[in-house]
């Protein structure tokens, strides 16, 4: 049997932790309370732990229960981003709100915006198209789309913007990478000597980076490869291809769990800021001002340098 737990048994537990009674978690999913209680049980099975002390008061969760119970809440919401950015993608010619946003905006915040939005009308149509932040500046004032979201450290020219949120990009390894077992900082001497996995040149990524070397009076990089996808440089990162630069949202999950390992390089400041742009001259309004309103809100959840 399959150890990976089902979605709908997931919503269960949370739901048990919430209400504090197996029935009234069966009848929001609208399941009968015998076919809850044997999901329960198979989740159980599954984890090989057990999650819930059933008594005639009502069910809470055992101390085991409620941290899988924190996983599973973050689990199902990283689902419901993942279902709203797929009808985003998917409604993107037909779209009442064109958007288009960079790869680190549209992998890790961008679907959670457009779900505050799509809560509140549930009838709208949001198209997203992901790209570097260089084309997003060119999709925007050519009025392909109706907002951007950038994370560059330079706004393209015609437009206007506003600061939706703060990143920092940080260095990772594998485990066995020799940077690794260091405990003083990487000069930025060393890390330009060595061949790093890089975003291509118009990412803001990439932008930053280079910035940020320049600032610091260091040469530029010298990539042993360029690569138009984070999940691409994760991958080349893991099998050893060499060091690289992402952003620190990219690679939360990978450093939580051990696959990479941040290395702290000696001044060399990796901030940036996330910007939203529109065309210059041009007020905001209806969804897209919405939309914007949306990240500026939820900027507090961006993690701060």
């Amino acid at each position: 049997m399959s150890q990976v737990p089902d979605l709908e048994s997931l919503r269960l537990l949370v739901l048990i932790g919430e209400w504090g009674s197996l029935g009234k978690a069966a009848a929001e999913l609208h399941i009968a309370q015998p076919s809850a209680s044997k999901r329960l049980s198979t989740l159980e099975r599954r984890l090989g732990l057990a999650l819930v002390d059933r008594t005639r008061r009502g069910s809470t969760l055992t101390p085991e229960g409620s941290v899988i119970c924190g996983w599973a809440q973050r689990v199902l919401e990283e689902v419901d981003g993942l279902i709203t950015g797929a009808e985003a993608l998917r409604a993107r010619r037909r779209a009442e709100l064109r958007v288009a946003a960079s790869m680190t905006v549209a992998e890790h915040l961008a679907p959670a915006w457009i779900g505050e939005l799509r809560r509140a009308d549930p009838e709208l149509y949001v198209g997203l198209q992901v790209t570097n932040s260089e084309t997003v500046g060119e999709l925007v004032r050519s009025g392909e789309v109706d907002v951007g979201f950038i994370e560059s450290p330079t706004v393209p020219a015609g437009l206007s913007t506003r600061r939706v949120g703060v990143d920092r990009l940080v260095v990772v390894v594998p485990p066995a990478h020799p940077w690794a077992r260091r405990r003083r900082p990487v000069s930025t001497a060393d890390l330009v000597a060595v061949p790093l996995v890089v975003r291509e040149r118009g990412s803001g990524t990439r932008e930053t980076l280079d910035r940020a070397l320049h600032r610091a009076g260091a040469a530029a990089v010298a990539p042993v490869v360029e690569l138009g996808s984070v999940a691409a440089i994760r991958g080349a990162v893991v099998a050893g291809a060499g060091p690289a630069v992402l952003s620190e949202l990219a690679v939360a999950v990978d450093l939580a769990e051990g696959r990479l390992v941040e290395v702290t390089v000696a001044d060399l400041d990796l901030r940036r800021t996330l910007r939203a742009v529109w065309p210059a001259g041009r007020r905001l309004v209806g969804a897209a001002a919405d939309l914007v309103a949306a990240a500026s809100r939820a900027r507090g959840d961006v993690k701060k340098a």
